[in-house]
């Protein structure tokens, strides 16, 4: 069995008086499909911001690869190798697809600030560098003849293999998807479950919010189920498509449109 990754114990979040999360606790192992659903306002996006210290706890503990995450800022949550794309797009419309890719890479750079307001020797290397990675990361998505293209001009499905493309970059070991199938036809969310899969084949592991329910049951090694914020249930996806409290909280209700 792979090694561990994530430890999420004992983790409460709330905003004024609206409990988010409440006593959650998981883990989730190296090279693993983590998938985790539960009606809207069941705290899934919460969750992924706390791990990636949009929002700071209020109580409990997460750490990653044996390092505690928690006071962390984003930047330096995303140095350690935790990387994620939004249930909203946030690509940067004014640039081109290789230009927001390459904008990801940038965590990794090491050239200082002299250096890139003088284009030293060092940063010309560094930014053909950047640029090369980028281009790997969009061969790999598949995207490779539209670098030069404005993001935003893109169908919304490749605007979801971008966002990834973009995270990828970031060089992660665990990556995080918000909704990408949001929006997305049948024939794009085949290509992502593909996708999901090859990233995974690569040795990154995969936390992966999603109300697409064929998808999360044909890719997933295991599922968690939230609801108001609390753990229901976890398991391999054929014991969450059997569980009795799942079905009443949430597949049973919200089948139509999950």
């Amino acid at each position: 069995m792979n090694e561990r990754i994530l430890r999420v114990q004992g983790l409460w979040k709330s905003f004024g008086g609206l409990r988010a999360l409440e006593s959650l606790d998981f883990t989730v192992s190296e090279q693993q499909i983590k998938s985790f659903i539960g009606p809207n306002g069941a705290g899934k996006t919460t969750l992924f911001n706390v791990l990636t210290g949009i929002f700071p706890p209020t109580e409990g503990t997460f750490d990653f690869a044996g390092r505690s995450l928690n006071g962390l800022k984003p930047h330096a949550i995303a140095r350690l190798g935790i990387s994620r794309t939004f249930q909203n797009l946030a690509l940067f419309g004014n640039m081109s697809v290789l230009e927001n890719v390459m904008l990801g890479r940038h965590i990794r750079t090491r050239t200082g600030l002299f250096s890139a307001g003088l284009r030293l020797p060092g940063m010309r290397r560094e930014e053909s560098a950047i640029q090369e990675k980028a281009m790997e990361e969009l061969r790999f998505m598949g995207l490779e003849n539209r670098a030069t293209a404005e993001a935003t001009s893109l169908p919304m499905g490749e605007q979801r293999l971008l966002e990834i493309a973009r995270a990828l970059a970031t060089q992660p070991r665990l990556l995080l998807l918000d909704e990408p199938a949001a929006g997305l036809n049948m024939r794009e969310t085949a290509k992502l479950s593909e996708t999901i899969r090859m990233i995974r084949d690569r040795g990154i592991t995969v936390m992966l919010v999603e109300h697409d329910m064929s998808l999360v049951m044909e890719i997933s090694d295991e599922v968690l189920v939230l609801n108001h914020g609390k753990k229901i249930a976890e398991g391999s996806p054929k014991d969450i498509q059997r569980n009795p409290e799942v079905i009443a909280a949430y597949l049973g209700e919200e089948a139509g449109d999950a």
